[in-house]
């Protein structure tokens, strides 16, 4: 549920302040650094199992954050701001090179560790104890509260950049506050739950569906929805294939990508 809720609301804070349907943490690439550095971790420390659990959310946060500043500083340009046409690209281009970088180093791994890694990036939920709860529930507790705080922010941003400032907004600076606990979020949740994708763009889209685009209803519900897609692929995983298991982020894979095609046809990017 805590997995679930960081992403879909980390998401729905991407689509709100880039004003692009089609954001995620997962193609966006905030995902892949934040998985970059984890596996980093991971290939140099002596063995999975004893792997400091409250480190690891903290690792993914610095990885997503350096991830998340190259996107941006690459995507921004001074007069004309974020566009989200140049943000979706940058994003999924750097995602794969964050993608390439983590299959060069899964070539050196033990068989252990590869075996380890490999069922991480299919976005299994590898974190299955309290300690893992423990170490994601304080980032959960605190950013989700202020990010529901600002949703009027939010709301105002979505009006365009000129348009925001002139109702008072200090648009940048809102926008970094706002990326900044997106991709906290999507960091901490990842740490535990390994690369599940698509959770970001498919729950702000059905909660959208269902209160429409006002951000006080918008964000509560995306934290809800995405909790209940996790669930809900994380029973079917366990289920369907008995007693052996497919990984979570397979499952919302399946899910979500068609999804994802679906409102390529649909969106002007």
């Amino acid at each position: 549920m805590l997995i679930g809720a960081g992403l879909a609301v980390s998401g729905c804070i991407m689509q709100g302040v880039s004003r692009n349907a089609l954001a995620d943490p997962g193609i966006l690439g905030i995902n892949a650094g934040a998985g970059l550095m984890v596996m980093l971790f991971i290939s140099f420390y002596p063995t999975t199992a004893a792997a400091p659990v409250f480190l690891l959310p903290v690792l993914a946060l610095v990885g997503a954050g350096l991830t998340a500043t190259l996107i941006y500083s690459l995507a921004y340009k001074r007069h004309q701001g974020l566009s989200p046409t140049r943000l979706l690209l940058t994003g999924i281009a750097v995602a794969a090179g964050m993608s390439a970088a983590m299959i060069v180093l899964t070539l050196k791994l033990s068989p252990e560790k590869y075996q380890f890694v490999a069922t991480w990036m299919a976005g299994s939920i590898w974190g299955m104890n309290w300690k893992f709860v423990l170490s994601l529930l304080p980032w959960i507790v605190i950013l989700l509260p202020y990010v529901f705080y600002k949703a009027q922010v939010m709301n105002v941003l979505n009006l365009g950049e000129q348009t925001a400032t002139g109702l008072g907004a200090r648009v940048s600076r809102e926008q970094l506050k706002l990326l900044a606990a997106a991709v906290a979020l999507a960091a901490s949740s990842v740490a535990v739950s390994g690369g599940i994708g698509f959770v970001g763009l498919i729950g702000p889209h059905l909660a959208r569906r269902l209160v429409g685009p006002k951000h006080q209803l918008l964000l509560p519900t995306s934290a809800l929805v995405g909790s209940l897609l996790v669930i809900t692929a994380d029973t079917l995983g366990r289920w369907v294939l008995q007693p052996s298991e497919i990984p979570t982020g397979i499952v919302v894979a399946v899910i979500g990508a068609p999804y994802f095609l679906y409102l390529l046809t649909k969106t002007r990017v």
